[in-house]
């Protein structure tokens, strides 16, 4: 595993053998950031499920000013702060520790706003619709929300989310589904 783009990239990410995670493979993190595009220059970076850090840490070599992590297991959370030393990027991220629901309710009591958001939920774990509500309200007005899911479920937003689904891009098993708030 190693970052794709930007200041870092081709340095190698750490990963543990052993954590039940899933990490976001190269290609498809390659493929998230062609979506993202010119978005992330500049931009506050929420990486939900984070795991190793891989998504957010491209983000911030991509030119994110800002990368939040949001991750409950404590090994993975001293993983991210590892992977974090390839480059100088202590003071422009924050690493959550908890449930990705809880932290995304606590967000969204305070004023963070969030231009990109990236899910990334166990595939076995939490229904991934029923993150968007709570994600919805951390996101900016013009800000885009990318959820990472197996490609056999099509997900539709609850109706009590302002976010509407944009587009579906699939990778093989992997869909990258993404969602923005409604146009002004």
């Amino acid at each position: 595993m190693r970052v794709t783009g930007g200041e870092a990239r081709g340095r190698p990410l750490k990963r543990l053998r052993g954590l039940r995670i899933r990490p976001t493979s190269d290609r498809v993190r390659e493929a998230l950031f062609d979506i993202l595009g010119q978005r992330v220059e500049g931009a506050s970076f929420l990486d939900a499920f984070a795991g190793t850090g891989a998504v957010g840490i491209e983000a911030l070599s991509r030119g994110a000013r800002q990368a939040v992590f949001l991750e409950r297991d404590k090994r993975a959370i001293r993983l991210i702060r590892e992977n974090l030393n390839i480059a100088d990027w202590a003071r422009s991220s924050e690493v959550i520790e908890g449930e990705a629901e809880t932290s995304l309710e606590r967000l969204a009591r305070g004023p963070a706003r969030f231009s990109i958001i990236f899910l990334d939920p166990p595939y076995d774990g939490v229904a991934p619709g029923l993150l968007l509500e709570p994600a919805g309200r951390v996101l900016s007005p013009r800000g885009i929300l990318v959820l990472e899911h197996r490609t056999s479920l099509l997900i539709e937003p609850p109706p009590q989310t302002i976010l509407r689904r944009f587009r579906t891009y699939r990778h093989g098993d992997t869909s990258l589904t993404s969602f923005v708030p409604p146009a002004p």
